[in-house]
C-alpha cells in the first residue's frame, strides 16, 4: 500500500528543489542597469549606481549621422526633465555607418561645442555584436525585438533599474511616446 504522506512529501520536496534550482537567464534577470558603468569621454567613470532610483535614457550617438541633430532634442528633453530625476547618458558608437570616427576632442566638439550638450558622454563605446558593452549585451538580452538598429537608439531604463521602454533611432527625443514614456517612469514609484 502507497503511504500517501511519504508520497506527499516526496513530490512536494522535489518541486521545491525544482523551484530554488537557478534557470538559464536567471542572473541576467536580476542585475539591474545600476550594475553597468561606461568610461567617461574625458576620464572617470558614469556609474549607473550614481542614479538609482532615477530613470536613465541611455542613447548610442555619432558625430556625423543624419540623426545627429537628435543632440539638440535629447539635451531639450533633459532641460525639461532633469530637475525631476531624469538623466540621459549618450553613448558614442562607430558600429553604424562608421559614423563615429573621431576621438574623445571630435565628439565633445560636436557635442558639446555644437549641440550645447550638458548631460553625461560616454567614452566612444561598441554598441552591438559579441564585443558590446555589457550594458548594450544585458539590454540585449532583455529586449531582444528591440535591438539598437541605428545610431540614436534609445533605451529608456525605470527607476527600479530595468529597461521599460525602447525607441527607435527615427523616435525623436521630444516626440510625444518618448515623453510620455519618460514622464511615466518618473511617476512610477
Amino acid at each position: 500500500m502507497i503511504n500517501r504522506r511519504h508520497l506527499l512529501t516526496t513530490l512536494l520536496g522535489g518541486v521545491a528543489a525544482a523551484a530554488a534550482m537557478p534557470r538559464a537567464g536567471a542572473q541576467t534577470s536580476r542585475m539591474t542597469a545600476y550594475g553597468f558603468s561606461f568610461p567617461g569621454l574625458k576620464g572617470g567613470e558614469i556609474k549607473l549606481a550614481d542614479y538609482a532610483g532615477k530613470p536613465i535614457l541611455v542613447v548610442n550617438t555619432a558625430s556625423q549621422c543624419g540623426f545627429t541633430p537628435q543632440y539638440a532634442g535629447l539635451q531639450e528633453l533633459w532641460a525639461e526633465f532633469k530637475d525631476r530625476g531624469l538623466m540621459v547618458i549618450g553613448v558614442p558608437s562607430n558600429d553604424f555607418g562608421n559614423q563615429e570616427p573621431g576621438g574623445p576632442h571630435e565628439i565633445d566638439d560636436i557635442a558639446r561645442g555644437r549641440f550645447g550638450i550638458t548631460f553625461p558622454i560616454a567614452a566612444k563605446t561598441v554598441v552591438k555584436g559579441a564585443g558590446a558593452h555589457p550594458f548594450y549585451k544585458w539590454a540585449a538580452d532583455a529586449r531582444p525585438k528591440d535591438l539598437p538598429r541605428w545610431n540614436f537608439h534609445k533605451y529608456l531604463v525605470g527607476r527600479d533599474g530595468y529597461l521599460v521602454d525602447a525607441f527607435g533611432s527615427e523616435l525623436e527625443p521630444m516626440d510625444t511616446r518618448v515623453k510620455t514614456a519618460v514622464a511615466r517612469s518618473l511617476t512610477v514609484v
